[in-house]
């Protein structure tokens, strides 16, 4: 599925990472997200950038309106890059570095499906950057009286936000010392679920990659004596 106006090819968190688990999200570089992407090849879990796990406090967001004669259920496309850019809740650095990398293409991936039991889908937006896909903003947008409410944000670099069977799943790529931004040696994975107007986490795991799921070489069997 694709956003509309700009927005690029849906995929998963960049990396090889998550190529080893699930669809792989591709996008193309700004030098702002560059920047960023490199800084976090020292860092061993996450950040401490902003999450909001409860409800929006700020107004809504004017987006896409669904038509009239759509029955409920059906998702309204909606311009993510503004919807972003117009949100109070987004940081200024993230809403400064997302700009086109090819073209009109923007480093957004958009999803649509149930999560918080609105009458219409809800909006799941993943920021990226271009050169190395990783995620540095993970949004979720609830269909309220004719706009949409951001409910859930994440900006902890490196981040990536799917619909799981109705659940929020949030994964964070965990680097060792010395990690290239392309090749981190975890994941740290967080569901989420709606509960009256909030989301809360549910269950928390962690995955570490092995050498050879990385692309090194496996270590010598021991000759035996």
């Amino acid at each position: 599925m694709r956003g509309l106006t700009g927005a690029g090819p849906l995929r998963s968190p960049g990396g090889t990472a998550r190529s080893r688990g699930s669809r792989r999200a591709v996008s193309t570089a700004t030098a702002g997200f560059a920047a960023l992407a490199l800084a976090l090849s020292a860092c061993s879990t996450g950040g401490t950038g902003t999450r909001d796990e409860g409800p929006a406090h700020a107004s809504g967001l004017t987006g896409a309106a669904a038509s009239p004669s759509m029955s409920a259920g059906t998702p309204a496309r909606v311009n993510a890059v503004r919807l972003v850019q117009e949100d109070p809740l987004v940081s200024m650095a993230v809403k400064r570095d997302l700009r086109p990398c090819n073209g009109d293409e923007y480093p957004v991936d958009v999803s649509y499906g149930e999560l918080t039991g609105g009458t219409v889908d809800d909006v799941v937006i993943n920021v990226l950057t271009c050169g190395d896909t990783v995620g540095v903003g993970s949004y979720v947008y609830r269909r309220e009286g004719g706009r949409y409410e951001n409910v859930f944000r994440i900006e902890e670099p490196p981040v990536y936000a799917e619909i799981d069977r109705g659940d929020l799943l949030v994964t964070k790529q965990v680097y060792d010392a010395g990690d290239p931004v392309t090749d981190p040696s975890g994941e740290d994975v967080i569901t989420y679920r709606w509960t009256t107007d909030r989301f809360v986490a549910r269950h928390h795991w962690h995955n570490d990659y092995g050498t050879t799921a990385r692309g090194g070489e496996p270590a010598p069997v021991p000759e035996s004596n």
